[in-house]
């Protein structure tokens, strides 16, 4: 593989794939998924294919305790996700490029928490991504007991204590928007039922003059019609021709 074993702080290895590109070789857009998701969901490989067509080279990965990396989902949170992200950057800013992160969902929230700290991610791409953290774990997991239920009633992804205790102590990434600095893209769809378009709304508000919002009607939270994911690739490749 392009960057050899990647592994976070716990020595967990990240799974990750890489698609090269030929042109823009001084940039690569790491991209990181959603709670309950991985590297492999559809629109997230259509995106580092588009991505690596229109000449950007692109790395997808898995937080830890998803897809096939190491460690357990029950201790898949937010916080531990910005270190799984921190130990990618370890690797990959070596080369030198300029490092672009898009993040799906929670990963949005991973996006904003890591840019707002750490100066080498030099452009930010939130897709759908939560904002109200604390909020979004009431209304999607409220009806189950932690450590006991399940996320959207699915066996393999347990709800954890130590998970409902991270969102509810981030609370909410709505002022930490605020400090971001560099180039911001923030896209969502207008029939996203799990993570409410007026959080992009809401967080786009609190951004600088280096934001552009994007909305995509009709699409849904994980841009499932092949469409809205066409709009999608060439919304994020029209932002980053355009920032160059």
């Amino acid at each position: 593989m392009k960057f050899g074993t990647i592994r976070n702080r716990l020595g967990e290895k990240i799974d990750y794939a890489y698609r090269d590109a030929d042109a823009h070789q001084d940039k690569l857009v790491v991209i990181g998924h959603g709670v309950t998701g991985n590297k492999d969901r559809p629109f997230v490989i259509s995106l580092a294919e588009g991505l690596a067509k229109a000449g950007y080279p692109a790395l997808r990965f898995s937080f830890s305790g998803n897809g096939d990396s190491e460690g357990t989902f029950q201790e898949s949170k937010i916080s531990k996700e910005v270190e799984d992200l921190q130990s990618i950057l370890d690797v990959v800013a070596e080369e030198g490029r300029e490092i672009v992160y898009a993040g799906h969902s929670m990963g949005g929230a991973v996006g904003v928490l890591t840019t707002s700290k750490d100066q080498r991610i030099s452009k930010l791409i939130s897709l759908a991504g939560v904002v109200h953290t604390a909020k979004f774990c009431k209304v999607e997991f409220g009806d189950q007991v932690p450590g006991e239920g399940f996320m959207w009633e699915e066996p393999d992804c347990p709800l954890s204590v130590e998970y409902v205790e991270d969102m509810n102590s981030i609370d909410s990434v709505l002022e930490i928007g605020a400090e971001i600095q560099v180039p911001w893209l923030l896209l969502h769809g207008t029939e996203d039922d799990v993570v409410p378009i007026e959080e992009t709304h809401e967080i786009f508000e609190k951004t600088g003059v280096n934001a552009k919002k994007v909305v995509l009607e009709g699409a849904d939270h994980v841009f499932s019609n092949e469409p809205d994911v066409e709009k999608l690739v060439s919304e994020v490749i029209s932002w980053l021709d355009s920032s160059s």
